[in-house]
């Protein structure tokens, strides 16, 4: 058990070291934990300047990469053996909810907003690579299909999921109703 003196928001797992993890909070800063050692954490990055609500290690075992999303506007990239962010994302307009990496292609994560947008980014070009008017509400959750590098799932304030093909975004492949709440996470199996 740790403890940390402000809400945790986010959790994720190291592919290359079943117990180092990365959290998210409410001051805006990352904390690295190892789970073998009964201290911590190991170290603390703090740069948002508002909670940091996302957090997601990359599922590419050859680069070690973190993308965190904030209720700051941005997204920053990470290398935990780096003791600051390598780059900061700027494009949203409202908080971000939800960032989360591609796994088929390097370098390459998506995010989602209060501003009704699930935008896709490439770690190697400053700007935005895609915008997709998402949802005429706050997109607060986006996962990526394992199995088809195209297709992205987002849930909303509208209740309702959407799966998007990034070959043809002008309209969703499919829309998925059922809910009378809005759609805090996905996940795609």
């Amino acid at each position: 058990s740790f403890d940390w003196n402000d809400g945790l928001f986010d959790v994720t797992w190291s592919e290359n070291n079943e117990n180092m993890l990365i959290t998210c909070s409410g001051d805006g800063s990352l904390q690295i934990w190892d789970m073998a050692k009964t201290k911590g954490p190991l170290q603390v990055y703090k740069e948002h300047t508002l909670e940091a609500y996302s957090v997601d290690w990359s599922q590419t075992r050859g680069e070690q990469l973190v993308v965190s999303g904030s209720w700051d506007q941005t997204a920053k990239l990470w290398d935990p053996a780096v003791g600051k962010s390598l780059c900061t994302f700027k494009g949203h307009e409202a908080v971000i909810y939800s960032t989360i990496w591609s796994p088929h292609i390097p370098g390459c994560f998506a995010s989602a907003s209060g501003d009704q947008t699930l935008r896709i980014w490439d770690v190697k070009t400053p700007g935005v690579k895609l915008v997709i008017p998402a949802h005429q509400a706050e997109v607060l959750s986006c996962d990526w299909c394992k199995y088809d590098e195209n297709l992205l799932v987002t849930g909303a304030v509208d209740c309702s999921l959407k799966g998007w093909d990034l070959r043809n975004i002008r309209q969703p492949v499919f829309v998925l109703l059922g809910h009378t709440y809005a759609i805090r996470r996905v996940k795609v199996s």
